[in-house]
């Protein structure tokens, strides 16, 4: 009895994964993304990959240099512009020129991965300052980010992707890394 429950579970697991592997996303290649940290990691291998799909990618990136080696590895669909999430004003000015790409298309989707980990150590080794430099970047900046762009995502019916991590949930070693990352689950919570 059992090898034939397992056979028919397995079978309709098998069938789920085919059906949603064929699923497609109609228009991709009118669909605006604009990912934040762009200039190495996971930003820039997103910004890659949403490119070589043929999104019309948004790349925001901190310095001059990280956004054009992005520009040579791709496509002329993927744009790059500088933004500094700690700066309300350089968040503006994106914004603004954001708008100015999607139109009334809005942006279909926003990916909040700009961060930093350093400095990370047990509290007692950190300033205030420690804490304050590291919540500026990875929560104060995200929130500013998704405030300033909402609704340009409620246009497009899109999606707010949070990087998070891990170390949200394991702060065991202190910092402002981990309280931040926390911060980043509880934000995305209350935008859900």
């Amino acid at each position: 009895m059992w090898p034939y429950v397992l056979a028919v579970l397995l079978g309709l697991f098998l069938l789920r994964r085919w059906h949603r592997e064929r699923q497609t996303v109609p228009g991709l290649s009118e669909k605006h993304v604009l990912i934040t940290g762009c200039d190495s990691g996971f930003g820039n291998l997103l910004a890659r990959q949403l490119d070589a799909r043929g999104l019309r990618v948004l790349a925001a990136c901190l310095t001059e240099a990280g956004a054009a080696q992005l520009r040579a590895a791709t496509s002329n669909r993927l744009q790059t512009v500088l933004l500094d999430v700690t700066s309300s004003k350089n968040i503006a000015d994106v914004t603004a020129w954001v708008r100015e790409r999607v139109g009334d298309r809005g942006l279909w989707g926003l990916v909040n991965n700009a961060g930093i980990a350093i400095p990370t150590a047990p509290n007692e080794w950190l300033t205030k300052e420690d804490f304050v430099k590291v919540l500026d970047v990875n929560l104060v900046g995200l929130v500013e980010v998704t405030l300033s762009l909402l609704p340009l995502v409620r246009r497009a019916r899109g999606r707010v992707v949070n990087v998070a991590s891990v170390m949200g949930r394991v702060s065991f070693f202190g910092g402002g890394y981990c309280l931040s990352k926390y911060g980043v689950e509880a934000f995305s919570d209350s935008l859900r």
